[in-house]
């Protein structure tokens, strides 16, 4: 209908200016209001005023039918409830038919990450002798350092760099800038890669460009490219499994609440803009209290 198709339109607008939304998160909004209009098309409702709290409820056993996650259905419900409090702002609808929905309870999925000795195992295997091994230890040096996303990493730009203060500026999410700092190992590792690997591979690139890293063809690297040489470093230092990008994020969290640091601060650290996101960890540091309990107490 043209009415949903406007609506539409006028959410994604107030996403992009007003909320600041990335563009996965204006897609992934978009693609479930979608898949909502099918589901109304498919039961009769002739439009957007016309969807009950019953409907919503519908809804959310339609999912569960397709064999959903709960996490899955979290999100999707969520987004519809978002999407009817806009309606209601601009006046298109009366009421909110998923405000009295209950979330589903996600299953608690928690972060995997290395422990400091696989950390350390993995930093003695690296090799510094060509342009693409010295930028390959920068970039695992500096995802550790940092905590930093893969997305914002590939972003960096060599003047985003400061090394006299040892920072570096941060394009986060929601275009919410943050300055990071980094410590002596990180630094070493990149200026060596800047002075004797990042021109050589940058040598090759079509067009001009500042950003940190690159490929060997002279080009921004991409997430997918992170990955690709995260996996081949993995396999390098005879470790099982793969290696993740984020797990570099979720060990940076860890070890730092393992070692004292308050959870405000790798709040901060990470770019969460709520305190939960941040929480998880503490499920992960349990562990590592449990453990200093036992050894350090007279009676564990």
């Amino acid at each position: 209908m043209a009415e949903e198709s406007l609506s539409l339109q006028q959410f994604i607008e107030y996403l992009q200016i007003e909320k600041n939304c990335s563009q996965y998160t204006i897609d992934s909004y978009r693609k479930d209001i979608e898949e909502f209009f099918l589901f109304t098309a498919e039961q009769g409702i002739k439009s957007l005023q016309a969807v009950e709290y019953q409907d919503a409820r519908l809804y959310l056993t339609v999912l569960y039918g397709k064999g959903l996650s709960k996490r899955s259905v979290a999100r999707k419900t969520s987004c519809m409830r978002s999407f009817y409090k806009f309606l209601m702002r601009e006046g298109k609808v009366k009421e909110n038919p998923f405000a009295l929905v209950a979330l589903p309870k996600k299953d608690q999925m928690l972060p995997r990450f290395m422990y400091e000795e696989e950390m350390n195992k993995l930093f003695s295997s690296l090799k510094k002798e060509t342009p693409l091994e010295l930028r390959d230890s920068a970039l695992l040096e500096l995802l550790y350092a940092t905590g930093i996303r893969v997305s914002e990493c590939c972003n960096i730009k060599l003047q985003d760099i400061d090394f006299s203060l040892g920072t570096v500026l941060i394009h986060g999410k929601g275009k919410k800038d943050r300055y990071v700092p980094f410590g002596s190992f990180a630094k070493q590792a990149i200026q060596t890669y800047i002075k004797e690997g990042r021109d050589s591979l940058y040598s090759s690139a079509k067009n001009d460009h500042s950003y940190l890293f690159v490929n060997f063809r002279g080009d921004a690297l991409t997430p997918r490219g992170v990955s690709y040489i995260l996996n081949g470093l993995i396999k390098k230092a005879a470790s099982d499994g793969t290696l993740h990008p984020h797990m570099f994020r979720h060990s940076f969290a860890t070890h730092l609440l393992n070692n004292g640091a308050d959870l405000r601060t790798v709040q901060e650290l990470l770019g969460h803009s709520k305190i939960s996101s941040t929480q998880i960890y503490t499920h992960v540091t349990k562990h590592q209290l449990q453990k200093v309990y036992n050894a350090a107490h007279p009676r564990a």
